[in-house]
């Protein structure tokens, strides 16, 4: 029997294999080719997220208004812009509004927004007194998300997501749309919360989109100027938080006068993970996690410079345990040496499973605690980021050239994500990477800051020994003063020549911004 026909008679096997390129778009794409068979199965997995394209191509709006009724296409009429709208009489092969499985508010309106800036709709608007763009843009919104509603979509996760302050005029006519239509949200099995501006009436609404659903499973809390306690009265007043509520993640929040975190965490039946992450904490805020009965997981730990840091957090350390996966550790130069230490002897002994460490500032004395630390996680680490940040320059230099020295021997194997903001010399640069030499990195980003102490240091013929022509690195970031022959500080895909030498084997060289990790994406992101 030969594989097409197969695939033809086991339709189900076809799908389960289809599904493991749902990420993949260029694939799914291609699937579409194969028959009329992949093309049934493949088209609701390339539009059960469209929002979320990370290509970012916005055409796809242009098909969802072909799927406008009647009703909703005489709206747009009013505008006379026919020429500029890709509308026509004729059905489209599939009703692609109902495949919608994954929402996005944020993502939804910027989508929207984007697609009317980069199209000519946006000159076509006629100047006058009765419309505008910004009313354009509106009922852009309030159609397709009408047109899910008519749809009746499946939803399965619906993320309440209000990043922007500047869409709150939009956030707050699809919330409403939402309370208006509550079938909408009816079945959806993840509702999870990003809150990150104080508008009074997108709060209120959420609060009761919230008391509405049974469903709520993440809650993103952002913002240091938002009061924490409405946002934890908010969770205290769910009807839902004690029975499906699994994970809390603090944004960049201050703790500082939070006393009733005991209270509304104790409502909390099946919370799972705790995410602190850039919060300012406190001795307070870290007792009140401490003294709670109940068991749950501190994930993840990032520790900003205001932080009030005390034996509380190393008991707090000892309680988290193995749970703890993400470290971020950015001492204040306040914090007493022997607190420091104490810190990361802790980490040592009590937080074994770590998959990501993001590191800066070191004083001499605990490079080789922190080199211990990452050598204890290493069989479970994937992000390593070390910035050596100091205001003497010896400082950096020695800390450095110990950091290059002994870092290559002690890594894993493999590794998503290497990070380093060092001041390198040549002959370090050489030690480091013959001593990785068995390591496979996806992502090595160099930042050569502090490189301007060696403008005459060239460490670019030592990665291409030993990285480029080897193949150990997908995507390579380089910036600063790297090399003799380009003596000026820059990024090393600006240079064509060395970019393509890269390619040739199988490297891609990129903007070191482009490939710089994004701390808020990745806390976006967590289950």
């Amino acid at each position: 029997m030969s594989f097409s026909k197969m695939f033809s008679d086991l339709p189900e096997l076809t799908y389960e294999i289809i599904k493991y390129f749902r990420n993949d778009f260029s694939t799914l794409h291609s699937c579409i080719l194969v028959n009329r068979l992949w093309c049934r199965l493949t088209i609701p997995l390339l539009w059960e997220n469209p929002f979320s394209i990370p290509t970012r191509n916005y055409n796809f709006i242009d098909i969802y208004l072909n799927n406008l009724n009647d009703d909703f296409k005489s709206k747009l009429n009013e505008y006379k812009i026919n020429n500029s709208l890709p509308l026509n009489n004729n059905n489209t092969l599939f009703n692609y509004p109902k495949f919608l499985k994954y929402l996005n508010t944020y993502n939804f309106i910027d989508y929207v927004n984007m697609w009317i800036d980069t199209s000519t709709i946006k000159t076509s608007i006629p100047k006058n007194k009765i419309y505008s763009i910004s009313d354009f843009r509106k009922l852009i919104d309030i159609l397709l998300f009408k047109t899910f509603i008519e749809n009746e979509v499946n939803l399965n996760t619906l993320e309440i997501d209000t990043s922007n302050i500047y869409y709150n005029l939009y956030y707050d006519i699809i919330l409403e749309l939402i309370l208006q239509n509550t079938n909408f949200i009816h079945n959806i099995k993840n509702l999870k919360l990003h809150i990150v501006n104080y508008n009074e009436n997108v709060i209120i609404k959420i609060s009761q989109i919230i008391n509405l659903h049974q469903n709520l499973k993440k809650i993103f809390i952002e913002n240091n100027y938002l009061p924490l306690y409405k946002s934890l009265l908010l969770l205290k007043g769910c009807n839902c938080s004690n029975t499906t509520l699994n994970t809390i993640i603090f944004y960049h929040i201050n703790f500082k006068g939070i006393n009733n975190l005991d209270k509304v965490f104790k409502q909390l039946n099946v919370l799972e993970s705790l995410h602190i992450i850039y919060c300012s904490l406190n001795t307070d805020f870290t007792q009140q996690i401490i003294n709670l009965n109940k068991s749950f997981k501190l994930k993840s730990l990032f520790i900003n410079e205001e932080s009030q840091i005390d034996e509380s957090l190393l008991l707090l350390l000892k309680k988290s345990g193995d749970y703890l996966e993400n470290l971020g550790f950015s001492p204040s130069y306040k914090l007493s040496l022997i607190l420091k230490q104490q810190l990361l002897e802790s980490f040592i002994k009590y937080n074994k499973n770590m998959k990501f460490l993001d590191f800066s500032r070191f004083e001499n004395q605990f490079i080789y605690l922190t080199l211990n630390l990452i050598e204890n996680v290493k069989q479970n680490l994937n992000y390593l980021a070390i910035n050596v940040y100091e205001n003497f320059q010896s400082y950096i230099i020695e800390y450095s050239s110990i950091i290059l020295q002994n870092l290559g021997q002690i890594l894993p194997h493999k590794l998503e994500y290497l990070s380093l903001i060092l001041c390198i010399k040549e002959s370090d640069m050489e030690i480091f990477l013959k001593n990785s030499q068995n390591i496979f990195i996806k992502k090595f980003l160099i930042n050569l800051i502090h490189n301007r102490l060696y403008e005459d240091s060239n460490i670019l013929p030592y990665v291409k020994e030993y990285i480029m022509k080897k193949k150990r690195v997908k995507y390579l970031a380089i910036i600063g003063t790297f090399s003799e022959k380009y003596p000026r500080y820059g990024d090393l895909s600006y240079f064509k020549n060395e970019v393509e030498e890269f390619k040739l084997h199988d490297i891609k060289v990129q903007c070191y911004y482009d490939l710089l990790f994004n701390i808020h994406d990745f806390a976006k992101k967590i289950n």
